[in-house]
């Protein structure tokens, strides 16, 4: 009798230790611990690729998930090639206040940063 196989695909995207204390607290505020933190690639913006970063508690096919220190971090199938190597902090200081997407893979961005090409 053998094991099944379990597929264990990841993903290349990480989590800052700054960023994944900040998520534990908005879901410990929330008192929700059925969500995940989902970040995807969609077409939009003015340079073509817009990021999306938002709590999901949904499970689709394709999805990616790693795990950091307790927060999962779950990527679709789709944007797993955009994000290769990105990486999610959280910054909280007088000049800025929020979450921030270090991404190798776009060859450029617009004035307001949220999308990319």
């Amino acid at each position: 009798m053998t094991d099944a196989t379990i597929d264990t695909a990841t993903h290349g995207v990480t989590l800052t230790e700054a960023a994944s204390t900040k998520v534990r607290t908005l879901l410990d505020q929330e008192g929700r611990d059925d969500l995940r933190l989902r970040i995807a690639v969609q077409p939009g913006g003015c340079s073509g690729l817009i990021y999306q970063l938002y709590f999901d508690e949904r499970s689709l096919d394709g999805d990616v998930v790693k795990d950091f220190e307790g927060v999962e971090l779950v990527v679709d199938q789709m944007s797993v090639p955009y994000l290769d190597g990105a990486s999610i902090d959280f910054e909280d200081t007088i000049q800025k206040q929020g979450f921030s997407i270090d991404n190798p893979n776009a060859q450029g961005s617009c004035a307001c940063g949220d999308s990319f090409h």
